[in-house]
């Protein structure tokens, strides 16, 4: 489930892949290699993706998708890939069987069976798999919620190797050939109610970092991209949370910046060293950071809302200081992280179907709270393309939006499943996950 921007300066720049600035055309540019892209900001500058379609017409293929799992696919050259979790059936009769445990919130029970944590890479031009990997198959400690899954955090390729999260099931990295290159097990997390885990990895600079904000001992630990050994970890005062990290460079220092419901921190890449931290966001941080030039914008929408636009240059704590550029408190996102798209920031309330739209350097907002019409809720983020936005609902409604200061609907496309998971868009294809299937969706060549 899960979660920065067209940037506006050269002083800051999002790097998500090893020696690429963002600010750059370059391979990682025209691919979706991480969660929200290639600039982590849910924009491509390169994509120019259909503006219509239907179960009908510009569907390239369909492609069924066994087990369950909310993480965004990942495309790289002619190769797309996903993460999914199958339960075997398998019964550990050691275990208490579901029916006979305990009533817990939202009706969660622990599994008995195992479950296969796989792997899949899929042709991009045709569907067709061209390898499976299952990582590795047990039965998981905790359950999760009914919109949740076992895989949940989204892939990360480099271009030289993937790295799968599967939470508590482990990191395992391959080679973009499915070569297994090595695996850890960073122990298992303890996430209140059993909501399940969902934060995915982030890869900079030959260090992957990992978030792991729960009910245990929550931390920030960074591994080795190669062989995955522990570089840095540091502790985290923070309850359950969600927020993908972001990874920003500025005026000399790289920097990990994470939401929580504590602190918003800024962490040194290099050491893991807190640069700054801010107070104010609300409980239960999902939505990722998101950055344009000089300043970071956080947000968070359970048991209020809140927006905060932080300087990266700050130094310290900033809590409640004049260096908070501004904020806002109404209408902010509990699932969908936000868009950034070239000075308009993006985000839905809640995971209701309503739309603001901000400008970045002053927050006035150029729409508030816009009913976005057929769209029942959202838990998928936001991503633009060609001038677009695009906004997939659960019901299967995607509207296409003009990226501009009025609110303007192009289209209106449905498909037939639900969807969790956020889109992933590259050259001329839109990838979108349903519950069931996999959909490429491209105009007719």
């Amino acid at each position: 489930m899960g979660g920065p921007t067209a940037l506006m300066g050269l002083l800051c720049a999002v790097l998500p892949l090893e020696g690429q600035s963002t600010g750059k055309a370059g391979a990682g540019a025209a691919n979706w290699h991480q969660w929200r892209g290639p600039e982590a900001n849910g924009v491509s500058r390169t994509a120019t993706p259909p503006t219509t379609w239907s179960e009908k017409d510009n569907i390239r293929w369909k492609v069924e998708i066994a087990g369950k799992g909310g993480a965004t696919p990942i495309v790289w050259g002619d190769k797309v890939f996903l993460l999914t979790s199958i339960n075997t059936g398998k019964v550990d009769p050691s275990l208490t069987k579901p029916e006979d445990q305990p009533d817990r919130v939202f009706g969660i029970k622990f599994p008995n069976t195992s479950y296969q944590f796989v792997i899949l890479c899929l042709d991009r031009k045709t569907g067709k798999e061209l390898w499976r990997r299952t990582a590795t198959e047990f039965v998981p400690h905790e359950g999760h919620h009914r919109d949740n899954s076992y895989a949940s955090a989204s892939p990360f390729t480099d271009g030289k190797r993937i790295y799968c999260w599967f939470g508590s099931a482990g990191m395992f990295c391959y080679d973009l050939e499915g070569k297994k290159l090595w695996d850890r097990k960073l122990g298992q997390a303890r996430i209140g109610a059993s909501l399940g885990e969902g934060c995915s990895p982030v890869v900079h600079e030959g260090k992957v970092v990992v978030l792991r904000d729960q009910q245990g001992p929550s931390s920030i630990e960074t591994l080795d991209a190669r062989t995955g050994k522990t570089i840095w970890k540091e502790d985290r005062d923070e309850p359950n949370g969600w927020a993908t990290p972001l990874i920003v460079a500025h005026n000399g220092k790289t920097q990990v910046v994470t939401c929580g419901d504590n602190l918003v921190r800024s962490y040194d890449l290099e050491n893991g060293e807190l640069i700054w931290q801010c107070g104010g966001l609300s409980e239960n941080t999902i939505p990722s950071p998101v950055v344009e030039g000089e300043f970071v914008y956080c947000m968070s929408g359970y048991k209020g809302y809140s927006l905060l636009a932080l300087p990266l240059s700050a130094r310290g704590d900033i809590t409640n200081s004049d260096q908070i550029v501004w904020r806002k408190n109404k209408g902010t996102p509990y699932i969908p992280s936000p868009l950034l798209y070239e000075g308009k920031l993006y985000f839905l309330k809640s995971n209701q179907s309503f739309l603001s739209c901000l400008d970045t350097k002053t927050g006035e907002a150029f729409y508030e709270n816009v009913r976005l019409p057929e769209v029942a809720n959202v838990y998928s983020s936001p991503v633009g393309a060609a001038g677009r936005v695009y906004i997939t609902g659960r019901n299967g409604v995607t509207l296409v939006l003009t990226r501009s200061q009025e609110f303007a609907i192009l289209a209106t496309n449905e498909l037939d499943d639900q969807f969790r998971a956020s889109p992933a868009l590259a050259g001329k294809e839109l990838f979108l996950r349903g519950s069931k299937f996999l959909y490429c969706i491209a105009e007719k060549d």
